[in-house]
């Protein structure tokens, strides 16, 4: 459950509040590890402290010597006061390893001894501040303090911290303790390293999120310029793939392939739309005269003629129509694995009646071949090819269909024995139909161009050689 909590409330953050986060994260977990580095050392600083305090404590004690043994009884005011005067004495003693008051006073560094004593009688001796109350300090070590002592108290111009043991000597009540050193000026300086390098790290990135949203927000309306564009028919321009958002580049990628199908599809699109109006124009046109025609003749063989030739170029007419009302099905736009031996068969049934008539002689041969395409629209293209061949074959001719691998593309070829396609027609626009034969025999429905539209939708290419006599047309599919 935490963890579904967790990717979900991910999921609603954007790349800039994340990066921001990680920043703040960041610079916490470094001030972080400042705190806790800073309270070792302090730590550090107290044991050092605490050892120095039970080091005088010890010398304190074995330099009492008979002193120690007296009690309230024997204790005299002159005692007392001798007692006073030895404290005072060994405070500043020479033999003592710590700093002077004054100088820890004056620099704030630690090692400057304290010192307090209480006898049965007579007033105490040292600084009456460190029997306040403490805080016992067990880790440090038996009877160990820690106490803080107000500015004015010890030093005139800044308060200290102190480790203090408290223990007896005989009658007495003995304090010894040792100011605490500061963290001193190379920790000072190692603080300020760390705390500049936080915020120079929260900084970074808290920049570099700001300039990553600016980025993403620009190779966004990049793409969102050139979808714009495209939704009014102009492909001209692309989202940049890389430079701009790298994070995006997948994205980018993808949206300019879809431009370029979409741009593929509109134009595969107009080309068969000129090819249909061509076919349309054509039969609609001799239809129009031959009615024309029928109209004016008075001869009744003539007009049967007419009327029967009249039928042809309506009947030619609709197929045209229904091979175009056959484009805006989905099912135009779904790929699937496609048998090309099995078109070829197909094909070959479906005008072996007109080829009987004709007297040619339809061969279909090849292995299983498959390539990947829209059924509907592969059969259409083998069917026309057929059909063209058919229809400019001699009597006696025959018309061969292949399907064969040249060398990793699947193929289909369809080879007549007919006067032969010039390629070069298919180039001009002005004879784009290009399928007429030396016999000015004119093939209806869509056509070769037509045909090479339907190719170039899969990805394919179509050939046209000179098979002498004949042509053969080739579509070359991507594997």
């Amino acid at each position: 459950m935490p963890l579904t909590w967790v990717r979900d409330w991910l999921s609603r953050r954007t790349s800039t509040q994340l990066a921001s986060g990680l920043a703040v994260m960041a610079a916490v977990a470094l001030t972080g590890s400042l705190v806790l580095t800073g309270q070792a050392v302090r730590m550090d600083q107290r044991q050092q402290a605490a050892l120095a305090a039970l080091a005088d404590y010890g010398a304190m004690a074995s330099k009492l010597g008979a002193e120690s043994s007296l009690d309230a009884s024997s204790l005299t005011a002159a005692d007392a006061v001798y007692l006073s005067g030895w404290l005072s004495a060994f405070q500043s003693g020479p033999t003592r390893e710590a700093r002077s008051l004054e100088e820890t006073c004056r620099t704030g560094r630690g090692g400057a001894g304290v010192r307090f004593i209480r006898a049965p009688v007579g007033k105490p001796a040292g600084l009456a501040a460190l029997e306040n109350d403490a805080v016992r300090m067990p880790r440090l070590g038996e009877d160990v303090y820690r106490l803080t002592l107000a500015r004015g108290v010890l030093c005139p111009g800044r308060a200290v911290e102190v480790i203090v043991v408290r223990r007896p000597v005989g009658s007495l009540q003995i304090v010894v303790g040792r100011v605490v050193d500061r963290s001193g000026q190379a920790w000072g300086w190692a603080v300020l390293a760390v705390a500049i390098t936080g915020a120079l790290i929260l900084i970074s990135g808290l920049t570099a999120s700001t300039y990553a949203r600016r980025r993403m927000a620009h190779a966004i309306t990049e793409v969102s310029q050139a979808l714009d564009r495209a939704a009014v028919g102009d492909f001209s321009r692309r989202a940049p793939e890389v430079g701009v958002a790298p994070e995006l580049t997948e994205l980018t990628v993808q949206a300019n392939r879809t431009l370029d199908q979409l741009e593929e599809l509109l134009a595969w699109l107009r080309d068969s739309a000129d090819q249909l109006a061509h076919d349309f124009r054509t039969p609609l046109a001799r239809a129009t005269a031959r009615l024309e025609r029928l109209g004016d003749s008075d001869d009744a063989d003539e007009r049967a003629r007419l009327g029967r030739e009249a039928a042809d170029d309506l009947r030619a007419l609709t197929r045209a129509m229904n091979e175009a009302m056959a484009l805006r099905e989905g099912e135009a736009w779904r790929f699937e694995p496609v048998r090309l031996d099995e078109l070829a068969a197909a094909a070959a049934d479906l005008y072996q009646p007109l080829a009987e008539a004709n007297g040619v002689t339809i061969v279909v041969k090849g292995p299983p071949v498959e390539a990947l395409g829209v059924r509907s629209l592969l059969q259409r293209a083998a069917a026309n090819l057929v059909d063209n061949a058919v229809k400019f074959s001699p009597d006696g001719g025959q018309v061969t269909l292949r399907a064969f691998m040249d060398g990793d593309r699947p193929s289909l070829s369809v080879a007549d024995e007919g006067p032969g396609i010039d390629p070069r027609r298919l180039a001009d626009p002005a004879l784009r139909h290009a399928s007429a034969g030396a016999e000015g025999r004119e093939s209806h429905g869509m056509g070769l161009t037509f045909v090479r539209a339907i190719l170039k939708r899969h990805g394919a290419e179509m050939t046209i050689d000179d098979a002498g006599p004949g042509a053969i047309v080739t579509a070359h599919f991507s594997r």
